[in-house]
């Protein structure tokens, strides 16, 4: 994903004065990170969070109060306190930040730093998912209280070439398509890749090892040289928003309220090279609070083949990918399919019938968005057969298929688990303009919240 002729703008990413934990004072900088707001588990995750260290950065992200302004108050009044506190402090000069995640076979290494904001009309930052307007008003709330970006986005560009370790290192010293780890690393292509290279020789500014196994290490980039080759080979590039879609059109809300150039025309992004750290694609699941399996599987049948599948759920999900994965055949909707669970049972979905799809699916999309599975879930199962409205209370997100499950026995309610859909066609579509249905991916390793924030009110 390039901006092609030398002179193109393209991404332009500036160093800032990191906001971070001082790590004296906290309990240990594991237990004060959290994943990114909406993969927290609510309420359990959120409890366990909250529980870990009196500093947890879920008390900022996901404020508990009685109403939506004393969230947002209470979070802008605990980070001027922690501030004031000592227990968060910034950095002393504005600097890029290489960030590194390992958990043994899966490496991932980007740079964080603020993002020039653009639309998607000039075709540098490409979002590929619809959003929600209550979660984008609510996030920028919660960002004009505490004037703070408080966790970055993850974003994706192609680089010049694939020097340099990636995704699936195998435990004999390479690479995921067998080149050495060191002869990769010294085919550095230059730019932004060198950058990353050298500053990881060096001791990390913070190292932490969070509870899921995950290592996390960062390093500060101040060195003029480095900014400016950074800067240099990234303006010829484009991106595509992998997660936070809510957060980057909040930051195009805010900037758009305020006529002065300033702070808010940048945005905390973490910047990867998946030419180099290839992203895993996973789904993102349903949990229809207030629908029962009983409920939805007879109204399900009329449209669809239903089948009740063995369990345990690994099992279950296995023949989810069968289904999902078959042969495409001339029959429309010969991929779509879903796993239902919630009644301590799992069911197939699959087959849809194709009359319907062609009566209640939106015309004028290209085929790919046609036939996606959040397509036909969300415009024939929810609209058409469900009725199940697309509110908070309706409607869950959840990113882990255990979770969901969990939940829907807990609430008597229904799991819709879906198959993730193919890279490609989520890159084909955003270059084509062309929106998925919001929640449609989840694209990973996430960085953690809580490592670095970026303070609007800093110098």
């Amino acid at each position: 994903m390039s901006i092609p002729g030398p002179g193109g703008q393209g991404l332009q990413l500036t160093p800032f004065r990191g906001l971070r934990y001082v790590a004296e004072r906290v309990g240990s900088l594991a237990a004060v990170t959290s994943p990114p707001y909406d993969v927290v588990v609510r309420p359990d995750g959120l409890r366990r969070l909250e529980t870990a260290d009196p500093y947890n950065i879920v008390r900022l992200i996901l404020p508990q109060a009685g109403s939506p302004a004393d969230r947002h108050r209470q979070a802008a009044e605990t980070l001027r306190r922690w501030q004031a506190e000592g227990v968060l402090a910034p950095d002393p000069e504005p600097a890029l930040y290489v960030y590194e995640q390992r958990d043994g076979r899966t490496l991932q290494r980007g740079l964080i730093g603020a993002l020039r904001l653009s639309p998607r009309e000039e075709g540098i930052v490409l979002p590929h998912e619809e959003v929600m307007p209550h979660v984008v008003e609510d996030r920028a709330d919660l960002m004009r209280a505490t004037a703070a970006h408080l966790e970055p986005l993850l974003l994706a560009y192609r680089g010049n070439g694939n020097g340099g370790e990636g995704n699936e290192t195998s435990g004999n010293g390479t690479s995921g398509n067998g080149t050495s780890k060191n002869a990769a690393a010294e085919k550095g292509t230059g730019g932004a890749a060198q950058v990353i290279e050298r500053a990881i020789q060096h001791e990390p500014l913070l190292s932490t090892t969070t509870e899921d196994g995950v290592h996390h290490h960062l390093w500060r980039v101040t060195d003029p040289a480095d900014l400016v080759a950074v800067a240099a080979d990234l303006r010829h590039h484009q991106a595509l928003i992998a997660d936070g879609h809510h957060r980057w059109a909040t930051y195009l809300r805010l900037r758009e309220e305020r006529r002065e150039p300033g702070p808010w025309d940048f945005g905390l992004v973490l910047l990867v090279d998946t030419a180099r750290y290839p992203l895993r694609v996973r789904a993102i699941h349903r949990l229809l609070r207030r629908l029962p399996p009983d409920k939805a599987l007879p109204v399900a049948r009329r449209a669809f083949r239903v089948r009740e599948i063995d369990g345990p759920l690994p099992h279950a999900l296995e023949r989810l990918a069968e289904a999902a994965t078959a042969p495409t055949g001339a029959e429309p909707g010969a991929r779509n399919a879903f796993l239902l669970a919630g009644d301590s049972r799992f069911h197939l979905l699959d087959r849809p019938d194709p009359e319907l799809l062609a009566r209640t699916v939106p015309q004028g999309r290209p085929q790919a968005w046609r036939t996606l599975d959040a397509t036909v879930l969300h415009h024939v199962l929810l609209d058409q057969l469900w009725n199940v409205p697309d509110t908070p209370e309706d409607i869950g997100y959840i990113h882990d298929p255990v979770a969901a499950v969990e939940q829907a026995e807990r609430l008597g309610g229904t799991a819709v688990l879906m198959h993730p859909v193919s890279e490609d066609v989520v890159h084909e579509l955003a270059r084509q303009g062309i929106a998925m249905p919001h929640k449609s991916t989840s694209f990973g390793p996430k960085p953690a919240t809580g490592l670095v924030l970026r303070s609007l009110t800093l110098g």
